[in-house]
């Protein structure tokens, strides 16, 4: 397994950029380079990667390609094509995107979000973009959700089989599926049914936490890893059958200190349960 993390730190070449992982003990990366990046760039990024053993995990497409609005629409595509080919020539484990919200809050919940209707424009924007792309070294994926698709084991598997593309494959964010009292208190059962189902289709995972409050009705927040509820023995061990690659990215925490108290605890509930990372 590997662990990465944003590095919140300016640099200027891949040197540097090396220097910076090594510096935070991380052996996978999110993409350095953004969509604009000259091809000899990108490609200089991939070779140190290669040199160095590290890992670049995903390369994000973070926008909406259902929004209803045709120009956001048509942009977000646009960007899920563009970054999927920056993967593929960067060697990114994955493109990473969520599938979209039909509100206008571009990552928000909307009452067409869990329909039949919205399912099968996934189908018909994914199989878009990775047709024009025809990646062979990375795949497209996209994250796993609260409210909207995918958010369970049998979506993900729903959508796999619809989408029907070799290159369309699952990221995994286990604290993004607890929506629920029930999978709150039941993460391990969840993480351990997720990932024997749809295991040998995971490429990349995110590493969050999540807390519930005592006000009624539901509240749930996301935290540091190691702050809340998330079962993280059982994530550790499942994800370590995936193989020594495997990337668990840290996300959404604000400084640089808060990331090293996040990979700490990473570090030391891997040691406590036998899972070694790079």
């Amino acid at each position: 397994m590997r662990l990465g993390g944003p590095l919140l730190t300016e640099y200027a070449t891949p040197e540097e950029w090396v220097r910076l992982l090594k510096e935070s003990g991380y052996s996978a990366a999110y993409c350095p380079v953004g969509l604009k990046a000259e091809t000899a760039l990108v490609r200089a990024y991939r070779e140190a990667a290669r040199k160095h053993n590290l890992v670049i995990g995903e390369v994000g497409a973070w926008s909406n390609p259902l929004s209803s609005n045709s120009e956001e629409s048509k942009k977000a595509r646009e960007k899920c094509i563009q970054s999927l080919a920056l993967a593929e020539e960067i060697g990114a484990c994955c493109c990473v995107n969520i599938s979209g919200s039909r509100g206008e809050t571009w990552d928000g919940h909307h009452p067409l979000n869990l329909t039949k209707e919205t399912f099968e424009l996934i189908v018909e924007v994914v199989r878009q973009i990775i047709d024009a792309v025809k990646p062979v070294r990375t795949c497209y994926t996209l994250e796993t959700m609260p409210w909207m698709y995918p958010d369970s084991t049998e979506s993900y598997q729903a959508l796999l089989r619809a989408i029907d593309r070799k290159a369309f494959a699952v990221h995994f964010d286990p604290t993004n599926l607890i929506n629920s009292p029930w999978r709150y208190y039941h993460s391990g059962q969840m993480i351990r049914e997720f990932i024997q189902q749809l295991g040998p289709y995971i490429r990349s995972c995110h590493a969050k936490d999540i807390i519930m409050g005592q006000k009624l009705t539901l509240h749930l927040k996301e935290t540091r890893p190691g702050l809340g509820q998330l079962d993280y023995a059982v994530f550790l061990k499942e994800l370590n059958k995936l193989g020594p690659d495997m990337p668990l990215m840290l996300e959404h925490l604000p400084t640089r200190q808060a990331y090293h108290q996040a990979a700490s605890y990473i570090w030391k509930t891997a040691r406590q349960n036998g899972v070694f990372i790079h």
